[in-house]
């Protein structure tokens, strides 16, 4: 027999995952940052880690947004 979530539970985990994600972003974009100070010749690999926090970034919007609007 299968155990049902409440929907308070069910925003709970889904804080706890998506707040990951928010730090992996924050985490990688600054990675970037600090590799275009550090090492200004490698600026367009630098770039490119930056672009992808960035994108990781806007999944998790979307992923907030489409929680949000299911929820409403």
């Amino acid at each position: 027999m299968k155990k049902h979530l409440t929907k308070q539970e069910e925003f709970e985990i889904m804080k706890l995952v998506l707040d990951k994600f928010l730090w992996l972003g924050i985490f990688i974009l600054g990675f970037g940052f600090w590799r275009m100070i550090a090492s200004p010749e490698s600026l367009g690999y630098s770039f490119l880690i930056v672009i992808s926090g960035a994108i990781l970034l806007i999944i998790f919007m979307v992923m907030i947004v489409r929680e949000y609007e299911y929820m409403k």
